[in-house]
């Protein structure tokens, strides 16, 4: 301590010495000890530090004054509360000092301090006092101050400490409230505009009272307009708040859009532009309330986005007639205005405020396409012509998102929902392609960069939106007719276009971002049209973009690589008959490739490219090569060593070995092979994948070039790789097994035992499913026709089924999974089919295993598997005991052989209808007890049955499940709906209705049948009954309101599988069955009971699962039909499941955290009653004497509810709520909060994406 104390003193002393050299050295070494954490000062040197330091400011020299001026911030922590309040009083005091450097350096002082104070979170009331200090010097000097630029000053530090300590000011928000609104009035713009920023940082964190003041205040103002001038600073003022807390704002806008409508009138320019910001700012921040005047809006923008007094477009454009009728009233009007002289125009501000304003309106109004497309799209496009370049680019930018709202949502849950409603926009789209391209090509020959960059964005834009566009609306041109129609039509529009983009590659005056912009958009261009349409232009396309290719700028290297592989494509497309002749293009594309595939000295990407496009080039036009063939082919052997580029390579050779000009790779096989075989032992599992279908290829394709030691030293690496780890990896393994078998019979018998083994082993894994199971089957097929001997039918039998046999006789219970009997089932099935001499003998042997009473259970079910899987496919009528044999088992003592009875009679009916059906049918009318398990039989039947061969028997199995819809056991009920369901998709149009009429049925438990029945109608895939479905699906839905609570919850279940499968069939009925759906989710009193047990009283609640199902329905919609949910509505019953039952806040939870990515000015606006309930959770204790389940619930549930306000810690400006940072300050100073918390965000960050939960 001492030594510090020493060190400091003559560190001061030399501070004061007359040479300013060693002042600053001084400083600078005092600086440096200051940032050490280790330093620790007593009472008497803090005072002297402080007191030299400000002295120092008002040194003489300004390289001391700065530094002394840095000291402060780390002194800040070092020092004790009343030397801080020390050093803001001289400061402050300084601020109104007369010299103005001193004022400089101080004020910059106190922003040191300031950024330095802890925030309030830690809980320290150093600078709760400290920023009091400063507040009431601060708003003095405001008020007070004649000189403006100590008033500049101090309203910029006032800012700053309330966007960083806003809460910590909260009893002085009144007096800076008061002391920032003359200012708004002051005669110097600089000070008004500095109070509209520091009042954006005060409605942050101010209380309601203060915010309704302030909104009183202004409205008062704007309904006075004293003057224009005051009027612009006041609306600017209304736009500056509702930028900071629009979500606050929301209330007053009814008040405050009228005045601002008015204000539009009045002929200012920058007044206007302010009414402009104001309304952009409203509509991105308070989207519902400003709902009702979008059209008002929207038809001021459309006005004034035209307005341009003082110029005359129509002088050039007479033909653009037909395009300006939407706004020609408009046009004459503004002709007449001549008392404008050019200098001081700024018109330009008001058009460029209009379009920022519509591109707000239209990226949030998703659900107004039609009507932009009716009223705005036309109007935009009439003024791409724009003479004023800022306002173009803000023009283009508001079509490209109309563009980009109209893009069709791609994902699984719109890929199979194609609704005719969403191809509206685009149909209006389509039409106005014309007028789009005429306008963008008079602004494509423009000299301005920008420009072009602006329509070759939108252009691109367009080209994804609506692929095909630039040619296809043109009548569809019929094959016979294309060579006429092209050179006429698409040559047409297209012309232009190319045109543009060879002047825009090759002129030297373009930026590097031009040609970038203009290769990307070439790009979409030929990857979007058909090749054909481009043949005539490749003479004038082909050498700019070879040229780019040699550009030492990287990025347009790559770009122009990309383009290249495209046109080669399209140069020669083998995929049709083409007349086009290539041959010539060669000599221009290949050496320019070749240069970049050689060099080794580049960036990655484009010898990721290079490669690529070489490939293309082989591919395509590998015939064409001749000599140089070879030499490239082994510059491809080069990179396949090289750890960087050998993925590339292995793709792009892939696609060589597939190409229909079978390209010699003899030269390249015997060094290429063994590198590929070794590919497979790497632990890059894209790298494995690649090269399995590497090997497949070249295997089919070359397999005379092939010798058996290279075959030989793949065989070797693929054991390893079937594996039940990775399920892909093994699959695409076996797949190429398969080709093996088929290729190469002779190496098969080579395959080691290894192999099989390990496939073995595969299919008697639990995990084994889908294509994997699949290229098993496949490749058991392939295996038996290599008539291998080692291998053969009877040989590989025993090894399938071997486990399951071993297993029962030594009287061990069964030791595979369920899932194991299916997949073996499933292989002795495809190897009778393919050796069908084979097949009866099999048959046979199973029935004997389940008449044979010492048969274990295990061996029953396999065997009632595999009969059914073998009789789908033949009839197996010649087998006389069969059915008794199954119907004697369904009195078997064990589940799981009779659920493979029933089973096995399902599917062996399918194999022979005529004979199988009618007695199942008698059998489920005349054995009440065996019931259940001849309708799963039944179900199966309908399930796998072609419509045809069922059809004839419809109307019994009709009547008979009529029978037994209203059981009272619901298994039975699930069971019989689902046949009803899946009965329905054989002959929607006669059977959907009849459903439709059991609907008022009296007994409830035929109801909730019936609507079960519908969810099974409804499929993720396109079917035939979805356009009847989605006629009477509002029926169905009204059961919602059925006074039966179980018929309810079935409801929901059928709601909620239509939302997540096809949600084109409820989206148009959301408004009507919205308001059941959320009265679903309230809980209900009555339908809470007391249970007695024993001592105990325990609390049911039946209504729970209602309510479940009902919140499960909401996160679903959250994902299909987001655009039709009122979000504030929504999140009114996501609150009040944040307080329900420990299944629902689980729920609620994620939901929250979901709506945060979705829609988050929306959580923004309910913060504060949000973050209560989580509140709540976070800090819920658990009773001393509970049980273990009670605390891992509980547990669950705080993890569940941090996940969610880490969740909503990523909403940008969240940080900014008071509520928020209370909360966040609460759980980093609770030690068990704080380390939950950070486990979360660990979790989430190693997780790619943590926000979705997957329901499919």
């Amino acid at each position: 301590m001492a030594s510090v104390s020493y060190h400091i003193s003559s560190l001061l002393e030399k501070m004061t010495s007359t040479d300013k050299d060693f002042r600053f050295m001084a400083t600078n070494d005092l600086m440096m000890e200051l940032q050490k954490d280790s330093i620790k000062l007593d009472e008497d040197s803090e005072k002297k530090v402080v007191k030299m330091l400000l002295k120092l400011l008002e040194d003489k020299n300004g390289e001391v004054q700065n530094l002394a001026v840095k000291c402060l911030g780390p002194l800040v922590g070092k020092v004790k509360e009343y030397q801080v309040e020390t050093i803001v009083d001289t400061l402050c005091t300084n601020m109104l000092s007369d010299k103005e450097q001193l004022r400089d350096i101080s004020s910059i002082g106190l922003k040191t301090v300031i950024s330095e104070l802890p925030p309030a979170s830690t809980g320290s009331t150093m600078t709760a006092n400290v920023c009091k200090k400063i507040t009431a010097q601060l708003t003095g000097a405001i008020g007070k101050q004649e000189d403006v630029s100590v008033q500049l000053e101090a309203l910029d530090i006032l800012s700053d400490m309330l966007s960083r300590l806003g809460g910590t000011l909260y009893s002085f928000h009144s007096s800076i409230l008061n002391c920032l609104l003359p200012q708004l009035t002051s005669p110097r713009l600089a000070v008004r505009k500095r109070a509209i920023i520091a009042l954006g940082h005060l409605v942050l964190t101010c209380s309601g009272n203060i915010f309704s003041e302030l909104t009183e205040h202004l409205l008062a103002e704007l309904k006075r307009n004293e003057s224009t001038s005051t009027t612009r600073t006041y609306i600017q003022c209304v736009a500056g708040i509702s930028r900071q807390a629009g979500h606050r704002i929301g209330e007053h806008l009814e008040k405050i859009i009228p005045l601002i409508v008015q204000y539009c009138n009045v002929e200012d320019d920058e007044l206007r532009e302010y009414c402009f910001q104001a309304f952009e700012s409203f509509v991105r921040r308070c989207p519902k309330e400003i709902d009702p005047h979008i059209p008002n809006v929207m038809g001021l923008c459309l006005k004034y986005i035209t307005f341009d007094p003082n110029y005359n477009y129509d002088n050039e454009e007479e033909e653009e007639e037909e395009m300006m009728e939407t706004e020609n009233g408009e046009d004459e009007e503004q002709e007449s205005d001549d008392e404008y002289s050019d200098d001081d125009d700024i018109s330009w501000k008001v058009r460029r405020s209009a379009a920022k304003c519509l591109e707000a309106i239209v990226s949030s109004r998703h659900d107004l396409l039609q009507d932009f497309y009716k009223t705005l799209s036309p109007v935009l496009i009439s003024r791409f012509k724009e003479r004023e370049e800022n306002v173009k680019a803000d023009i283009f930018s508001a079509y490209i998102s109309l563009l980009k709202q109209t893009l069709p949502i791609q994902s699984w849950l719109h890929a199979s929902d194609a609704t005719g409603k969403d191809d509206v926009p685009l149909t209006m789209l389509q039409n106005q392609v014309p007028n789009i391209v005429k306008a963008l090509h008079k602004q494509l020959k423009e000299k301005s960069i920008k420009s072009r960059q602006g329509c070759f964005s939108l252009l691109t834009e367009l080209a994804n939106v609506l692929p095909g566009c630039l040619a296809d609306h043109i009548p569809a041109l019929v094959p016979g007719k294309l060579a006429c129609g092209l050179g006429v039509k698409e040559q047409g529009w297209l012309n232009p276009f190319l045109t543009c983009i060879v002047f825009s590659l090759a002129d030297k005056s373009s930026s590097s971002n031009m040609r970038i912009d203009t290769l990307s958009f070439l790009h979409v261009l030929l990857c979007n049209h058909r090749p054909e349409v481009f043949h005539p232009h490749i003479k004038s396309l082909l050498p700019p973009v070879v040229t780019c290719i040699g550009d030492p700028f990287y990025k347009i290297t790559s770009e122009a690589l990309l383009v290249t592989q495209q046109l080669v494509k399209v140069i020669r497309p083998l995929d049709k008959s083409c007349t086009f002749d290539a041959k010539p293009y060669v000599k221009d594309l290949f050496p320019g490739t070749l240069k970049r595939l050689k060099a080794a000295d580049i960036d990655q990407e484009v010898k990721e490219r290079a490669i690529s496009c070489m490939g293309q080039i082989i591919y395509n036009l590998g015939d064409h090569l001749s000599t140089d063939l070879q030499p490239t082919l082994k510059i491809f052997l080069e990179r396949l060593k090289n750890e960087i580029t050998r993925l590339t390579t292995v793709k792009a050779l892939t696609l060589i070995a597939s190409s229909p000009l079978k390209i010699d790779l003899r030269p390249i096989l015997g060094e290429g092979f063994p590198i590929l075989a070794s590919f497979l032992r790497k632990n890059q599992r894209a790298l494995k994948l690649s090269t399995l279908t590497a090997l497949d290829i070249l295997v089919k394709n070359y397999s005379d070039s092939l010798k058996p030691a290279m075959i030989e030293s793949v065989l070797t690496e693929l054991p390893a790789l079937i594996t039940e780890n990775d399920m892909h990896v093994s699959q695409v393994a076996i797949m190429f097994l398969t080709t093996l078998a088929k290729v190469y019979p002779s190496c098969i018998s080579k395959i080691s035992g290894s192999v099989l083994a390990e496939i073995f082993q595969l299919v008697h894994s639990p995990l084994l499913q889908g294509g994997a199971l699949n290229a098993i089957i496949d490749f058991f097929q392939a295996l038996v026709l290599t008539k291998t001997a080692t291998m053969g039918y009877s040989e590989l039998m025993k090894q399938l089924t071997a486990p399951i046999y071993s297993s029962g006789s030594a009287g061990a219970s069964v030791t595979l999974h369920k899932q194991a009997y299916y997949s073996v089932a499933k292989c002795v099935a495809a190897l009778s089919s393919v050796c069908p001499k084979e097949a009866p003998a099999t048959v046979n042997q199973f029935i004997q295993d389940v008449k044979n009473p010492k048969s274990s259970s295990a061996v029953k079910v396999l065997a009632f598997l595999s009969l059914a899987e073998m009789g789908r496919t033949m009839n197996l009528s010649a087998q006389r005991e069969l059915k008794t044999v199954i119907l004697e088992a369904f009195t078997s003592p064990s589940e799981e052989v009779k659920s493979a009875a029933s089973y096995a009679l399902g599917n062996i009916s399918v194999g022979n209808l005529k004979e199988y059906l009618p007695f199942m049918l008698k059998e489920i009318g005349s054995q009440p007890k065996r019931q259940y398990l001849l309708l799963h039989s039944l179900k199966e039947v309908i399930s796998s049955s072609p419509a045809d061969g069922i059809k004839p028997y419809v109307e019994d199995i009709w009547a008979l499940l009529f029978k037994h819809c209203e059981c009272t056991e619901e298994g039975t009920r699930n069971v019989v709906a689902e046949c009803l369901g899946k009965l329905t998709l054989v002959n929607p149009s006669e059977l959907l209705p009849r459903l439709k009429k059991q609907l008022s049925s009296g007994s409830p438990h035929a109801r909730s049948t019936v609507v079960t029945a519908i969810k099974f109608t409804i499929a993720d895939q396109p079917q035939p009954i979805d356009a009847l479905l989605k006629g009477c699906i509002g029926d169905f839905l009204k059961t919602l309101q059925d006074p039966d609570l179980n018929v309810r919850r079935v409801a929901l279940a059928m709601f909620n599988s239509a939302a997540h499968n096809k949600p084109s069939l409820i989206r148009d009925l959301l408004n009507a069955v919205l308001p059941s759906l959320y009265n679903e989710t309230k809980v209900r009193r009555e339908l809470i009971r007391e249970v007695e047990m024993g001592p105990f009283k325990h609390t049911v609640d039946d209504g729970l699962d209602v309510r479940k199902a009902a919140f499960e329905c909401m996160y679903t919609l959250l994902e299909s039909c987001l655009d039709r949910l009122d979000i504030y509505e929504y999140l009114n019953h996501v609150e009040d499941g944040l307080k329900d039952h420990y299944d629902i806040r689980m729920l609620t939870f994620i939901m929250l955290a979901r709506l945060s990515t979705l829609c988050p000015n929306a959580v923004l606006q309910r913060l504060e009653r949000l973050i209560e309930p989580l509140r709540a959770t976070c800090s819920t204790k658990v009773k001393a004497g509970s049980v273990k389940q009670e605390f891992e619930k509980q547990d669950e549930l705080k993890r569940s509810a941090m996940r969610a306000v880490a969740a909503l810690l990523t909403i940008p400006e969240v940080e900014k709520s008071p509520v928020m940072a209370e909360f966040s300050s609460q759980i980093r100073s609770n030690p068990e909060m704080a380390s939950l918390f950070e486990s979360i965000q660990k979790d989430s960050a190693s997780l790619p994406t943590s926000e979705s939960m997957d329901m499919s």
